[in-house]
């Protein structure tokens, strides 16, 4: 499946990544890659923080990894999608979806990197999650579970074409008694299928209407494919959310949210509709990702950058924001969530903003 994605000819690694097991795995994966040492995975100039690069977004997505150590191993708290947000066992991502805020930090380009410390991370998770003891109450993150999200700044289904890191952290909680992992993806990876997570790992398949979808979710499965593959990822034993990610204003979308729920309703069985949830997420758009977008793909922007209908709101990183204006967006989330009760009553919204 990732040949469909990545052609990997150079390998940025850290001589300490190199040396532990997992970073040998990886290099041993792409045995004709060129290799370049680095001495930090984050400040490599040809990939990152060079607006030149723009013009070379997916190519430089396709052929090039890096290969790092993640050095902060921190569980911050969540609340909304998890209780935690995982330290992160990848960073980036092969595919190039119009509207992600990971490049925003990285800038430019933002390449899949891995890191190779697998144990330090599994073995923090582990400590972490025994230090919260049992969950004392039910909210809507989860009922019993306290819930890690281990994707947020990469596609975990993708990471797992290139190295055992996810397939790790499944196992791992798939042991935990008070624990679950979770993460978002636009890509069906079937080799997950044949892993064990003992209903202790949380899937959640990111969908948008297709109309969309071709024009934002940029090298992505398509959606279709994603809703085909939510009853064999229940039979798996992995617990199947749905993400509504990210709701796009423009003329005809309710109509064709309509016809998405309909899709979903119709395309799944008994046992994902009893469990199935969602989370609604509307646009939030950034000033310095539109002027790169203006660089590789201007078309998306004139759904995705609409000052008419949106208000600038500062970001915790000192970026300048614009999600939909107030009072509009509050109809706006009303009227898809009241569709989605309409069209697909068995489906719980756990939060919409």
């Amino acid at each position: 499946m990732r040949e469909n994605l990545l052609d990997i000819r150079r390998i940025y690694y850290e001589p300490a990544a190199a040396e532990l097991p997992r970073g040998q795995e990886v290099l041993a994966g792409f045995p004709d890659a060129e290799l370049v040492e680095v001495e930090r995975h984050d400040r490599i100039p040809e990939l990152y923080g060079d607006e030149t690069n723009v013009a070379r977004w997916v190519r430089i997505k396709t052929e090039a990894l890096v290969l790092g150590t993640k050095k902060s191993l921190t569980a911050r708290p969540n609340g909304r999608s998890s209780d935690f947000i995982a330290p992160s066992t990848a960073n980036g991502c092969a595919m190039a979806c119009a509207y992600c805020y990971v490049p925003r930090r990285k800038g430019y380009s933002n390449p899949i990197t891995v890191f190779a410390n697998i144990e330090q991370i599994t073995g923090y998770l582990a400590r972490h999650a025994a230090r919260q003891g049992v969950k004392p109450e039910p909210d809507q993150v989860d009922p019993h579970a306290w819930v890690y999200d281990i994707g947020e700044n990469s596609d975990c289904s993708v990471d797992a074409t290139i190295s055992r890191n996810v397939r790790d952290l499944v196992e791992l909680f798939g042991g935990l008694p008070n624990a679950k992992a979770s993460f978002a993806t636009k890509y069906v990876n079937r080799d997950l299928l044949g892993w064990d997570p003992r209903g202790r790992t949380r899937v959640r398949f990111s969908l948008m209407p297709e109309s969309d979808s071709k024009l934002l979710d940029i090298r992505t499965s398509p959606v279709a494919e994603r809703i085909a593959a939510i009853d064999d990822f229940v039979a798996a034993g992995y617990e199947v959310h749905v993400n509504f990610s990210p709701v796009v204003v423009r003329d005809g979308w309710l109509e064709d949210w309509a016809e998405l729920l309909d899709q979903l309703g119709d395309g799944i069985g008994p046992a994902a509709r009893e469990r199935l949830a969602a989370e609604v997420i509307f646009l939030t758009h950034n000033d310095r990702l539109h002027e790169v977008n203006l660089g590789w793909h201007p078309k998306a922007e004139e759904l995705l950058w609409r000052p008419d209908l949106q208000q600038p709101k500062r970001s915790q990183t000192g970026g300048r924001n614009v999600r939909y204006r107030t009072g509009r967006k509050g109809r706006y989330v009303a009227a898809l969530t009241g569709l989605i009760a309409e069209r697909l009553p068995f489906c719980r919204v756990r939060y919409a903003f």
